[in-house]
């Protein structure tokens, strides 16, 4: 079950009450105040994690709450913080509030963190009033109550390289052929009902993160079909590749295809149509795929689309070698700009 959004609501947890106590040994007879102080409460955390995939954990525990702090005790002892409640989720993870929707996190990398609830303060015990003047105090505070805060939590895919293309144009074979990764695969439109993520590993030992998007249909942004639901996770992608049904084999032209795909993009989010991408013509091995690759080519101007065949595995090689050399282009960019930014020390 893939889950990419859920609420939650988080209690951090009570400080610990302070203790009203008297030194009371033999010889002692004026041993004053000894009470000690309580505990901090636990806070409640979340950390992201490249061991997650969904928010699965949230959907099914939608409530947590950190450790109560521990009463402090006499001869002045201090009771012991709260333990604090640390709960994983996806890399890619964006935490809003309810009320006013503010996005107060983004988890992004494994290790990033999110203190969402924080626990509250323990109590002061007698000795902690105890002063020259007022010697021997009874009193000790109570522990104050953690914070308690709701959330809306909604996952947005981390992957260099995001698969967009049509039902049944064969984005998850695609993704099963390069990487480890086995999403569904059958000969009939939606197979896909979940965004699936592959690594592909190169001889170098370098990696690649490629994201199969469930198939996107005109008027997705109106949540036509699998509606906009998955879209969201395309937006980290750093390269778009466009897999397109070249034999049209659904009675789809491919150049029309490409097109409500961009506008797709564009309706949903501006600028995402831009975004660095490259065209992978499937389905070669079929009749028809060469005099629609031919006008494909024309149709779509500057990009020249990758004719590929994944069932019959040809130019998959290639193809990974294309890929890779458009994301590695595009961190050498970011790393170049990054290098001339002004007033740098060196």
């Amino acid at each position: 079950m893939f889950v990419d959004e859920a609420k939650v609501k988080t209690i951090g947890g009570r400080g610990g009450d302070g203790c009203a106590s008297f030194r009371r040994e033999k010889f002692q007879p004026r041993g004053g105040p000894d009470g000690g102080n309580g505990g901090d409460g636990g806070n409640v955390i979340f950390r992201a994690s490249h061991d997650e995939q969904s928010l699965l954990r949230l959907h099914y525990e939608p409530l947590h709450r950190g450790g109560k702090g521990e009463k402090g005790g006499g001869k002045n002892q201090h009771g012991a913080k709260g333990a604090d409640v640390v709960v994983p989720v996806p890399q890619g993870t964006v935490i809003r509030t309810v009320e006013t929707q503010e996005i107060v996190a983004d988890l992004k990398s494994s290790g990033d963190e999110f203190v969402a609830a924080r626990g509250g303060e323990g109590g002061w015990g007698n000795k902690h009033f105890a002063t020259s003047t007022r010697q021997a105090p009874r009193e000790a505070e109570p522990g104050s109550a953690g914070e308690e805060n709701e959330y809306f939590f909604e996952l947005k895919t981390i992957a260099d390289v995001g698969l967009v293309g049509y039902p049944n144009a064969g984005k998850s074979s695609l993704l099963s052929a390069v990487s480890h990764a086995h999403p569904k695969t059958a000969a009939y439109p939606f197979t896909s009902l979940q965004p699936t993520v592959g690594i592909i590993e190169f001889d170098d030992f370098s990696r690649l993160s490629m994201a199969d998007i469930p198939g996107l249909i005109e008027g997705a942004h109106e949540n036509v079909g699998l509606g906009d639901a998955f879209l969201r996770h395309i937006e980290r992608a750093s390269v778009l590749v466009y897999v397109l049904d070249v034999a049209g084999s659904d009675n789809r032209n491919p150049w029309d295809d490409y097109f409500s795909l961009q506008r797709e993009l564009e309706w949903y989010k501006d600028g995402l149509s831009s975004r660095p991408s490259m065209v992978v013509a499937n389905k070669m091995d079929l009749p028809g795929a060469e005099k629609n690759y031919k006008v494909l080519a024309e149709r779509i101007g500057d990009i020249r689309p990758f004719p590929m065949s994944v069932l019959k595995e040809s130019n998959i090689s290639k193809f990974l070698g294309k890929v890779r050399d458009l994301v590695n282009s595009l961190e050498t960019d970011k790393v170049g700009n990054e290098s001339e930014e002004p007033g740098e020390l060196r």
